[in-house]
């Protein structure tokens, strides 16, 4: 509610309770109700904002299982006799190529069941 509302309802509610206030006491009694209320208004920005930078959380466990795997892998190629090519990216998915073909392995951690 603005103001100017505000300021016109607190006269008629006084007058219909017999105790009329004038022009200014009803501005007084307004700022304070507003001031009272805590009613603040926002505007909305024209800037965008920054997404927030989090920090990712290095899983040693799951980087012992790719490395493991990553190992087993390197062992296939002395079998095969061919080269096969490994690359880790951070601890979560294992690159490689076998037989000519490129391949992904992705290790997902679940969350326990609660």
């Amino acid at each position: 509610m603005d103001r100017e509302k505000l300021i016109n309802e607190i006269m008629r509610e006084a007058e219909k309770e017999g105790e009329p206030l004038t022009r200014k006491e009803a501005e007084e009694v307004a700022d304070m109700e507003i001031k009272a209320s805590g009613n603040r208004t926002y505007e909305k920005s024209d800037k965008k904002q920054k997404p927030a930078k989090r920090e990712r959380k290095v899983d040693p466990e799951k980087r012992h299982i790719l490395d493991c795997i990553r190992i087993l892998l390197e062992g296939m190629q002395s079998n095969a006799g061919e080269t096969v090519m490994t690359a880790l990216k951070t601890e979560t998915e294992l690159y490689f190529n076998f037989h000519g073909n490129s391949y992904t392995l992705k290790l997902v951690k679940h969350r326990k069941e609660k």
